[in-house]
Parts: C-alpha cells; structure tokens; sequence
C-alpha cells in the first residue's frame, strides 16, 4: 500500500519543522520514515499509528539529536582534537594557577606571573571553550537553556577577573565584582530556577 499525497505531505512537514540544516540527512530520514510507515500500514495499522512508531523507533530524543551525532561522527577526528586542547589549557591552566598561589604563599618570586597566566588561562580561554561546548549540546533546546549558559559564563568570568584584579591590586575590581553579580542574579539566576521548574513539572 502506497502512501497518498496528503499523507507524504504530513511526513515532510514534521521532517521540515524539526529544523534539520543537513539536506543529505533530511532526505534519508524522509525515505526511512515513508519507507517504515508503508510497512506498517500494510500490516494493517493506522497511519498516525504508524508514523509515531517509525519516529520512535529511529529517533525517540528527536531528529535534531539524529543530526547532531551524525554530525559528531563525520567531524570526530576535529572534536576529539579540539576537547583534547580544551582540557589540556585547563590543566595548564589549573596547574599554573596552584603554582602561582603556592609561590605567592612562600613569598617566591615569580608568584604573581604564575597566578596572572593561570588565571586568565582558565578565564579568558578554557572556560569559553567549556561554555561553547555546552552551548552545542544545548543548541536545539529551549532559549532559556542557552541563555543560561551564556550568562552563566560571563557572569563567571567577570566575578573571576574581579578576583584576580583584587589579588594583584588592580583598579576597578569593585565594578567587575558588582557588574558580575549583577548579571548572574538578574540573568543566570531566573534563567536557572525557570529551568529547573519546568524540568520538575515534566
């Protein structure tokens, strides 16, 4: 039993609202989905039926993530490489910061070329790369996700930094203190409990 027009038309139209940006993936998806609903309903079942088992069955956590591990595996090479260096600037980063603060506790010098490199390792570049990694994985969920995690991480970096300019006693460490608090309690904050809320009712 073939499909009607009207019927295909409905498979294409919930392929195109999930927003899927590869064309080659879009069409194979589209001819799995008509190909398996076919089947079904010359066993007997429903269209509806048949379709909502076929999504199931090929993405039940929705096509976009379908997309997103193909795009994983045809990219894996470069984003095993990048996280490989995003971890590494961590560690260094880590590693040059508790140097830094041990060198300044026992008066060595040097203490605070250590503590400023370190910091702004894990600042200005690790966590960056964090919240862009993240900001990947959430790129197809709500707006409220990703807002989260964009003002989580500038709220993050400017209280860091407000540290830093007061560790070294540098002006305007007062301004990034307040400026960071303000947007993690005006931005993360609500951003964060509406997130959890939603999560909890569903």
């Amino acid at each position: 039993m073939k499909l009607t027009e009207e019927q295909e038309s409905r498979i294409v139209e919930f392929v195109d609202t999930q927003g899927l940006k590869l064309k080659s993936l879009r069409d194979d998806i589209l001819d799995h989905l008509c190909c398996v609903v076919e089947s079904e309903l010359n066993q007997g079942k429903l269209f509806d039926e048949s379709l909502e088992n076929a999504i199931q069955e090929l993405a039940p956590n929705g096509l976009i993530n379908v997309e997103r591990k193909t795009l994983f595996l045809l990219n894996s090479k470069r984003i095993i490489i990048m996280k490989k260096f995003m971890y590494l600037i961590g560690f260094v980063g880590a590693l040059t910061l508790t140097i830094g603060v041990t060198f300044k506790l026992l008066w060595y010098p040097g203490a605070n070329k250590f503590f400023t490199i370190g910091f702004l390792l894990l600042l200005l570049v690790f966590v960056p790369m964090l919240t862009f990694d993240k900001y990947k994985v959430a790129i197809a969920k709500a707006l409220s996700e990703r807002l989260k995690i964009i003002l989580g991480c500038v709220s993050g970096i400017i209280v860091g930094l407000s540290g830093l300019f007061k560790f070294m006693h540098w002006p305007g460490a007062e301004i990034l203190l307040l400026t960071g608090a303000f947007i993690f309690a005006i931005g993360f904050l609500p951003f964060l409990f509406f997130t959890m809320y939603k999560k909890s009712i569903t």
